[in-house]
């Protein structure tokens, strides 16, 4: 197991642990922790190959851009207050901001969510979950190629016990347990983006 950890596998815990750590009492959401699960989810997309390599190469473009803004932003309330003092429409017009690159994750965050929930709980067939969870989340803001080449790509997943043993936790239930504690972490980091963005009227950013 060592050997693996050393390799840089995925482990879940390591997932929980950092969207644990992301939320402040006062509902913040720090970066620095937010990345270290974002770059724990990535190498889980990693592990299942090349199916999710559309989402994952994106995923790692996008962690490399931000890791910059982190040296001037602890929280992504303060990267967004920061970004839109100079208005909106000069905000809309950055492609590199990084508003824009945090809701390009967020989205997938939440096709993350909506399928490690169904992993935990649901349909053995992880096709149809991946492809649900995908459907209700990051479908609407891919181009019609891209949604064909996913939904085709998630017929060739792994079966659920496959996936449960990428998570490195240990049996099957265990994998469920953490499964259990690391999701609502991972759905408040997720809610608290979603409002906030809202609020500002940033969740349409091209």
């Amino acid at each position: 197991a060592m050997a693996a950890a050393a390799a840089g596998a995925f482990s879940l815990r390591e997932v929980l642990d950092a969207f644990r750590r992301c939320v402040t009492e006062q509902r913040e959401v720090l970066l620095e922790p937010y990345l270290s699960g974002w770059r724990g989810l990535i190498r889980f997309l990693q592990s299942l190959g090349a199916v999710f390599s559309f989402i994952s190469k994106d995923a790692v473009a996008k962690v490399t851009l931000l890791e910059g803004h982190c040296q001037h932003f602890v929280s992504l309330q303060s990267m967004v207050q920061q970004e839109l003092a100079a208005g909106l429409t000069a905000l809309r017009a950055r492609p590199d901001s990084g508003c824009r690159t945090v809701l390009r994750l967020h989205r997938a965050l939440r096709w993350l969510q909506l399928f490690l929930e169904g992993l935990r709980s649901g349909d053995p067939r992880t096709s149809v979950l991946c492809t649900d969870a995908y459907n209700a989340s990051l479908a609407a803001h891919h181009p019609w190629v891209v949604r064909k080449a996913a939904t085709l790509a998630f017929c060739a997943l792994p079966s659920r016990d496959a996936f449960l043993e990428i998570m490195n936790v240990g049996p099957p239930e265990e994998a469920v347990a953490v499964l259990g504690e690391a999701i609502p972490y991972i759905g408040d980091v997720y809610s608290i983006t979603q409002e906030l963005f809202e609020q500002h009227k940033l969740l349409d950013l091209p």
